[in-house]
């Protein structure tokens, strides 16, 4: 009996953005370019959707006029990563971004349930390896809002990055972006 090796094929951001534009994938489909694999992602229940909108409507309050406040928009990390992260923060306004998806958000937020382990392991490395300052997990099974900062080298994590100052916040505690430091956001404002 032979065995096989099975062998994944990496896309670069440019396959998948030219893929997109041709077509193959549908409007809507839940699928993300993450490290150059495309992933599917999981259909959202109530909870989810509604701690999505919750998130926008903080952080739209936080940052105010000059940022983009977007949900479940892509974002171009590097030349192999377009994740579609549930909230980013990005400087500007939609229209900045007609030609290009953002690539430097200032804040990204990912609300988790069935895929608390993945948002933080490779998720998180992800944008850690993108050298974004500020990962929050809106972390659903355990009620509480994690926060990811300082980004850095870790060859054992899954894209050899990883972040060093990590919070734990419970629904009492109040926590501010980098980026917006004099906004206070109730923790319990950003849950379900």
């Amino acid at each position: 009996m032979t065995t096989d090796e099975i062998r994944n094929r990496r896309w670069t951001r440019a396959e998948y953005d030219r893929l997109t534009d041709l077509g193959v994938f549908q409007p809507g489909e839940p699928i993300e370019l993450i490290g150059g694999q495309l992933m599917v992602a999981e259909p959202q229940g109530t909870r989810h959707f509604t701690a999505i909108r919750l998130a926008e409507a903080a952080l739209r309050s936080a940052f105010g006029q000059g940022w983009d406040v977007r949900a479940q928009g892509p974002v171009a990390l590097d030349d192999e990563s377009e994740p579609e992260p549930d909230v980013a923060v990005v400087p500007g306004v939609p229209r900045d971004y007609m030609d290009a998806h953002p690539s430097r958000p200032v804040l990204v937020l990912e609300v988790s349930d069935s895929t608390v382990g993945f948002d933080r392991r490779d998720k998180g490395s992800l944008y850690a390896r993108a050298g974004l300052g500020d990962y929050w997990v809106v972390n659903l099974v355990d009620h509480c809002v994690e926060v990811y900062r300082e980004p850095a080298p870790d060859p054992d994590a899954p894209y050899g990055w990883r972040y060093r100052a990590i919070q734990v916040l419970g629904p009492e505690a109040y926590l501010s972006p980098l980026a917006a430091p004099r906004a206070r956001i109730p923790v319990a404002g950003l849950l379900p």
